[in-house]
């Protein structure tokens, strides 16, 4: 497992690029996704975003928020990142679950899972570069059905941190 990728995967968490990842950058990620696909915040698929960008900041803290500070620096995100995927890639992704299950939501109300073309939309929201968003969700339908169920975006999360771009 490299560190080296590991840090780099920090800056898409980063969103404000202050150089920490706290509370609000899983806001400001709840609150892009919601403005991209016209949702918002009070409905309750918007609340139920914010909950699961609830969750997966809980989660990161949890196992990397050393100091207790609320704030996780690109250190301790990758000294936490590090032990977690030793430990188990997947147990790591479950963090992100509730966050992604409420982005498929938003994003493609229609279910089940997402569209590729909401999913590409998703990525470019959450600062993914055009190319590589492309890619991603052409790796992440694994069935080629066009769709990308939850449970493929749980593995491609752990996957992001462990495969070479």
């Amino acid at each position: 497992m490299d560190e080296r990728r590991i840090a780099a995967r920090f800056t898409g968490f980063d969103q404000d690029g202050n150089g920490y990842i706290d509370r609000e950058d899983f806001y400001a990620a709840a609150k892009a996704l919601l403005a991209e696909f016209g949702a918002t915040a009070r409905c309750d698929k918007g609340q139920a975003l914010f909950a699961g960008a609830e969750a997966f900041w809980q989660g990161m803290a949890g196992i990397a928020d050393v100091d207790g500070d609320q704030r996780v620096t690109r250190g301790e995100f990758v000294t936490g990142a590090v032990k977690r995927l030793r430990d188990s890639p997947e147990r790591f992704a479950e963090i992100a679950r509730p966050f992604l299950r409420g982005a498929i939501e938003v994003a493609d109300p229609e279910g089940p899972g997402i569209g590729a073309d909401a999913a590409r939309r998703a990525l470019r929201v959450l600062g993914v570069e055009e190319r590589s968003a492309a890619a991603a969700v052409a790796a992440l339908d694994a069935d080629g059905d066009g769709r990308i169920a939850e449970e493929e975006l749980v593995r491609g999360f752990a996957a992001y941190f462990t495969v070479p771009e």
